[in-house]
Parts: C-alpha cells; sequence; structure tokens
C-alpha cells in the first residue's frame, strides 16, 4: 500500500511540474513579447525609420496632386497597404524613437511588423489636407512605438515627414475612448463637423500600459510645412543624432 502511494503522489508530482512548466512557459513568452524582443523591435524599427527619412531625403520630391491648408502640399497616399507613407518624430518620446509610418492598420503587416510599427488609417485624411490625419501603434511590445505617448505636453511638436515635406503638429490635448468608438477617425476629432481650414494629427494607442481595456488618444493641430530641402525642423534634431547628425 505504502508502494502504491508513493507511485500515486509521484503522478501528481509529475503533473504539477508538467503544469508549472507550461505556466512558465507562458510567462516566459509574455516577457520575451513585452520587454526582450520589445527592445529589440525598437532598435530595428527605428534603424528602419533613420534609412527611410534619409531615402526620402535625398530622393527628388515627388509632386503634389493638390494644396491643402494654406497652401501646403498635401502627402501623395502611399500605393498599397504596408507600403511606407513617411516617418514620424517626436521629441518628447526620446532618441531612436522615430518610426516609419504605413499604410494601413494590419496587425500582421503593419503594427506588429518588425520594420514599421505605426500605421494610418487608410479612411482619414493626409498631411496637408483638411481634416484628421489618424495614426496609431503600440504602447507596449512590438516596438512600443507610442508607449511614451503619456507624456505629452501642451504645444510639443509631433512632426511628419513624407516625400512631400516635413509637417509639424503641435499636441493640443488627449481623449480617452472605447474601443469601440470610432468617432476619434472623423474628420474634426471626436466630433461630427464640417471641414475648415484645419488639419489635424491623431495619434491612437491602448491604455493603461500593458492593457487593451481603452484607448488614449493625443490630437495635435497643424502648425507649418516646409520641404524637405530646407532640412528638419530645427526642434527635432537634438533629440535624434542618429538621424540628423550630418544636419546640425
Amino acid at each position: 500500500m505504502a508502494e502504491k502511494n508513493r507511485r500515486r503522489m509521484s503522478g501528481w508530482t509529475i503533473t504539477a511540474i508538467v503544469l508549472g512548466a507550461i505556466g512558465l512557459s507562458g510567462l516566459g513568452y509574455m516577457a520575451w513579447v513585452l520587454f526582450i524582443g520589445d527592445a529589440i523591435a525598437a532598435s530595428t524599427q527605428a534603424d528602419e525609420a533613420r534609412q527611410f527619412s534619409g531615402t526620402l531625403a535625398s530622393s527628388r520630391p515627388e509632386e503634389p496632386v493638390e494644396r491643402g491648408v494654406e497652401g501646403m502640399p498635401v502627402t501623395l497616399p502611399a500605393s498599397g497597404a504596408g507600403e511606407p507613407l513617411g516617418v514620424m518624430f517626436v521629441p518628447r518620446f526620446g532618441e531612436n524613437s522615430q518610426r516609419v509610418i504605413a499604410e494601413g492598420v494590419s496587425q500582421s503587416d503593419v503594427l506588429d511588423s518588425e520594420t514599421l510599427g505605426v500605421g494610418h488609417y487608410s479612411s482619414t485624411q493626409l498631411p496637408g489636407q483638411e481634416g484628421n490625419f489618424v495614426i496609431s501603434g503600440h504602447r507596449s511590445a512590438y516596438g512600443g512605438s507610442m508607449h511614451e505617448i503619456e507624456q505629452l505636453r501642451l504645444g510639443d511638436p509631433i512632426v511628419i515627414q513624407t516625400a512631400q515635406g516635413w509637417y509639424t503638429y503641435r499636441f493640443r490635448n488627449y481623449i480617452y475612448v472605447d474601443p469601440a468608438q470610432v468617432e476619434v477617425l472623423n474628420p474634426l476629432p471626436s466630433v461630427e463637423g464640417r471641414l475648415g481650414d484645419v488639419s489635424y494629427v491623431t495619434l491612437i494607442t491602448c491604455n493603461p500600459l500593458y492593457s487593451t481595456d481603452e484607448r488614449i488618444v493625443a490630437i495635435g493641430s497643424l502648425e507649418s510645412w516646409q520641404p524637405l530641402e530646407d532640412g528638419p525642423p530645427k526642434e527635432v534634431v537634438p533629440t535624434f543624432p542618429a538621424v540628423f547628425a550630418d544636419k546640425q
């Protein structure tokens, strides 16, 4: 009988070990996604954005198809889903936070991509247009392109580089919404309304950190535009030395 009990206990022990291993492997995977893999992806995405910024700066600007707010050239749409559209620079996010903006917000092709990380809602406007240029990225994991979004302060620059030039937006305010609230994609953020001589950028990501319960939305208004040949706006140069070292 004692031998039988020992065998039974051994079976329970083995089961506990297996379940524990499964749990630890799950925790290990989450640790990889949220920390180690996240850091690797962030570095790769920043490097890709640095290279694409250089490609844009050295290329011949494409002729814009139209003029938008105060005569600013309107960015041409990307040729297809997942194709690069521009580069996002937010000094408040810190060094190496630059990211390529691609067309579309597909998880697999854009937001979870090793080289992209920020996506443009194709139903919304483009830089230079009247209305709302809406982009989205992860708050944590997969490079965390908008990890520091809650640090934005009134007036902070949000600079978008495209083949048509540099667009400088100024952060205005936050709003918090449920994931199903799509009003933030409207031409006028969060409300229905007519288009006017205004242009916004809207950054959307998950909130709170390491959760998908709601969305934090940062809104900025377009302040100015300058051509690529003039170089980047002076405010972004000190924060991104790896990108603009030869432009200071």
